[in-house]
């Protein structure tokens, strides 16, 4: 590296340790996932994020390309709400991970099964054989853990969904139970050397068997910004296709 590069470098370094302090509004333009990183990274600076949609969902980034125009006038006026969000966080061999959406525990292989144990406050809910298990926010209701059959939450509710995976067991069905429980889950065996967790869907580590992991909610929340006309099933309706006519699909 030269020395002008090396000064960007150092430059670039010093301004995003900065910025956090600098900064009084995160925007993010992008999809859900986008977004999804902004706030893992910038959360726990209490920095409110405001998401621009340029994916094809977009709960979390309600504002598009053609209004943020409107968008950013209405907040530089103070016309916005910031709504709070819980995070989860799953603990392990001495490591923490955050996620906006779900913790994700899982066999680490397609078709194969892992067992564990949950609980809930010390207390045994059940043991399972099941290709994993989703512990979801109320956020993440409307992600990954609706695909997996898991209902939809409304943000005003603080709690998590938990949802096995292919459960080897017909009664097996999906739960909520309130954020402020502390979960636990102990890896007992599977298929492969080693389960996997990982956290909104981004990379897998490796988990030893024989290993308990920790879910609670993480104490400082995710500050969105919305528009004051937001309506989460006005979103629901546009997203979800919930005012579909059946009867005309046209």
């Amino acid at each position: 590296m030269d020395d002008e590069s090396s000064i960007f470098a150092k430059n670039s370094q010093i301004q995003n340790k900065e910025f956090s302090s600098l900064a009084d509004l995160v925007v993010v333009i992008g999809g859900d996932g986008t977004l999804l990183g902004a706030a893992r990274k910038y959360h726990k600076h209490d920095l409110p994020i405001l998401g621009i949609n340029m994916g094809s969902v977009g709960f979390l980034t309600e504002v598009t390309v053609n209004n943020f125009e409107d968008a950013i006038i209405s907040i530089l006026n103070g016309d916005y709400e910031v709504e709070e969000r819980s995070l989860v966080s799953a603990s392990f061999d001495g490591r923490i991970i955050h996620a906006v959406n779900e913790i994700v525990v899982h066999s680490g292989s397609y078709t194969q099964l892992m067992r564990y144990k949950l609980s809930a406050n010390g207390n045994v809910v059940y043991e399972k054989r099941s290709d994993g298990l989703i512990i979801s926010t109320t956020t993440g209701s409307t992600a990954y853990a609706l695909s997996a059959g898991g209902p939809i939450v409304h943000p005003s509710i603080d709690a998590f969904t938990v949802l096995p995976m292919l459960s080897q067991s017909l009664s097996s069905r999906p739960f909520i139970i309130s954020s402020d429980k502390s979960l636990s889950i102990s890896l007992i065996g599977g298929s492969s050397d080693m389960g996997m967790i990982c956290a909104d869907g981004q990379d897998d580590i490796s988990i030893p068997y024989l290993t308990d992991i920790k879910i609670s909610r993480v104490k400082k929340t995710l500050k969105l910004i919305h528009l004051k006309n937001n309506d989460f099933f006005e979103a629901c309706r546009e997203k979800l296709g919930w005012s579909l006519d059946i009867s005309n699909p046209k």
